[in-house]
């Protein structure tokens, strides 16, 4: 039986599915994690982490016996691929498997500030009725600029159009495959042009504050931020500044440049929704990683190619 490190927490259900498989090393904090690497590193033959919690060349280096390293989600941005590759160790992730949810979330989001629907809740819980409440717009013919039209941002496209959203992109170059969404050659001109704009672009030193004061300002005063991609995409002095001087109209944030740890500087403003990274979250989805990973360690045991490579 493989020994499998354990890195993220995952419900019991789910976890019954890699025990049935696996030796199963669970290691879900810091002190945990670096002793069973001391401990146990030359036993353990399979990770299981995600692209927040990553896995160092210094980790990979203690593990000899090492055949796969797996991110269970898309996102895989604090795993040392080189160094993985350095070693002839392959390295997969969870490309597909939570895409839905995450675009679902996304739309939430979107709907839930651009209705300001919490502010509206807590102005009825204070006793005010609709006739003091200024209105909020619905989405049909709002411009949604999203950034990064991958998967996941072409699901969240195919969403808001059924609101009869107009869509807009930017990418590092035009897709073949966007139908009838708008390309925009920069993030500044995509905020320009839209009403509102999605962030579904991947972490990393490439997209860190993408999102920065000067796309703020030119998104301008009615606008609506989401951000399910990387906390780093959005620069998070900027977002507030904007929120708290009215240059943006709200925002709705599912990840945070200071995670786990609340953005300090978002949490007392009343134009802002904060969910904990929970984007891709739900029964259905963390099964299809778990899922995923399982089909990934039977493709390297039969020598084929991995489900989804990195």
């Amino acid at each position: 039986m493989l020994t499998l490190l354990l890195l993220v927490r995952i419900a019991p259900e789910h976890k019954a599915l890699l025990l049935d498989r696996f030796h199963v090393i669970e290691a879900t904090d810091t002190a945990s994690r670096a002793a069973a690497i001391a401990t146990r590193g030359v036993d353990i033959d399979l990770v299981l982490t995600n692209g927040a919690t990553g896995l160092r060349a210094d980790e990979i280096a203690a593990l000899p016996k090492l055949k796969l390293l797996a991110a269970q989600g898309a996102g895989y941005e604090n795993v040392d691929v080189a160094a993985a590759r350095a070693r002839g160790v392959p390295v997969c992730n969870g490309a597909g498997t939570n895409d839905d949810c995450v675009a679902d979330h996304a739309l939430a989001l979107l709907l839930a500030s651009v209705r300001a629907l919490p502010q509206q809740g807590a102005a009825l819980r204070a006793g005010v009725w609709r006739d003091a409440l200024p209105l909020f717009p619905q989405f049909g013919g709002r411009r949604l600029g999203i950034v990064g039209l991958g998967t996941i941002g072409r699901k969240i496209a195919q969403r808001a159009r059924a609101f009869g959203m107009v869509i807009g992109y930017h990418n590092r170059r035009p897709r073949t495959d966007a139908g009838d969404a708008t390309y925009l050659d920069s993030v500044a001109a995509l905020a320009a042009w839209a009403d509102d704009l999605v962030v579904a672009t991947p972490g990393g030193a490439g997209t860190r504050h993408l999102v920065d004061a000067d796309v703020l300002a030119a998104l301008g005063a009615g606008g609506h931020v989401v951000n399910i991609a990387r906390g780093s995409c959005v620069d998070t002095a900027a977002l507030a500044a904007a929120l708290r001087g009215g240059v943006i109209a709200g925002a709705a944030l599912d990840v945070y440049e200071s995670e786990p740890a609340p953005p300090q500087a978002l949490v007392g403003l009343g134009n802002v929704i904060l969910t904990p990274h929970v984007a891709g979250w739900s029964p259905q989805a963390i099964r299809a990683t778990v899922d995923n990973f399982i089909a990934n360690v039977d493709a390297l045991q039969r020598g084929e190619p991995l489900r989804t490579p990195v």
